[in-house]
Formats: structure tokens, sequence, C-alpha cells
């Protein structure tokens, strides 16, 4: 299904340090990023800068203006701590309302 055109896309950056995740579970945590806003047009994704044995990132969304939700993964039998004062990549795309022509496949 379509839902709309891509109106604005950009690239934000956010020096983040989250803090332990406890073991075999997933946890959400917020970050402040100025700049993101609650709204039903706009769609995030996150990349975190390095790889840690056992941590993912499992999900991640704008949970009010200027606040980024990331859920992160413990895979592991011990807690892990993601690596502090990292450089996140947050793509942020707002999308406008329904396109004006669909192009049948």
């Amino acid at each position: 299904m379509i839902i709309g055109n891509i109106q604005q896309l950009y690239a934000m950056k956010a020096t983040l340090s989250p803090a332990e995740v406890a073991a075999a579970t997933s946890a959400e945590q917020t970050f402040t990023v100025k700049g993101l806003r609650l709204t039903t047009d706009m769609i995030v994704g996150v990349s975190k800068p390095t790889a840690q044995a056992g941590l993912g990132i499992a999900g991640w969304r704008i949970s009010a203006n200027d606040t980024l939700a990331i859920t992160f993964d413990n895979a592991t039998a011990a807690a892990i701590t993601p690596t502090a004062s990292q450089d996140y990549l947050i793509l942020v795309a707002r999308v406008d309302g329904p396109p004006k022509t669909v192009i049948a496949r």
C-alpha cells in the first residue's frame, strides 16, 4: 500500500550514551534529539555506528516532540551497556498525503 510521497528527507546525528540493558531482555530508552516531531507524517530510522556481540536494535520511533525512542535487545545471559558517547545516525522522512497518481506494475 502506498501511503504518500516523500516530501523531505534528511539525516541527523546525535551523540547517545544508552543505559545498561538487562540480560535476555528488550528495553526501550528515550533520548532528546531536537528537531523530531511526533506527527503522522514523520518516519524515522536509526543506525548504531558499531556492533556489540549480543546487542541489537529491535526498533525505534519518535515518542514525543524532540524525543527518539530506541528499543535495544540483549540476547545474552549477562547485562550489556551499549557503547557510550557514540554518534548515532538518524534518517528522517516526511511524507505528504496520498500520491496524486499511482503507477500500476
